[in-house]
């Protein structure tokens, strides 16, 4: 509980030197904490300080710790940081998507969709979804969305693995 009100208080300055390698500590702990457990009051609180720290800390460098975890060995970890992951980029604006890196956001989601943790793959999908929609600047003329979702399709087919890329195409056509 205590977390939450350090990312309330603190907010961008957690990302700063000289707390960096503590916040490194701190939010693989919660990533573990928030993992389904016994303890679901821990596990609850934990989810409440990943979402306090997904609104009050700045997205980009926030998003650049997250995507450590993303590849975590430990797939309840990694599904956690995959939500957390794909809360944080619904947030994020198409500059702050493309200042970070619109092909490393597409590719980790792309590694997400095969998961083995239904969390995971549900995170990957919110992710392609948040891109796609940024990347549409969606609310345009159909004949419009048209063009659009071939050009979404090129971007897929160029920076994501074959079946993959098919995938992401196929979430963004899915009502």
């Amino acid at each position: 509980m205590t977390c939450s009100d350090i990312f309330n208080a603190y907010g961008e300055k957690l990302l700063e030197e000289p707390y960096l390698e503590a916040v490194d500590d701190l939010l693989l702990q919660l990533l573990v904490e928030a993992s389904p457990q016994d303890k679901k009051f821990v596990c609850e609180e934990a989810d409440k300080a990943l979402n306090t720290m997904v609104n009050s800390v700045a997205r980009l460098p926030l998003l650049r710790k997250l995507q450590t975890y993303v590849c975590q060995r430990n797939p309840c970890v990694r599904a956690k940081a995959a939500v957390f992951t794909s809360n944080c980029v619904s947030k994020m604006e198409l500059s702050e998507i493309e200042e970070f890196g619109m092909v490393l956001i597409v590719q980790m989601a792309a590694d997400l969709l095969s998961d083995k943790m239904p969390e995971a793959r549900e995170a990957a999908r919110s992710m392609v979804n948040s891109v796609y929609n940024k990347f549409t600047c969606n609310g345009e003329e159909k004949e419009e969305q048209g063009n659009r979702k071939e050009a979404w399709q090129k971007f897929c087919e160029k920076n994501v693995t074959g079946p993959n890329a098919q995938a992401m195409v196929k979430i963004v056509s899915s009502p």
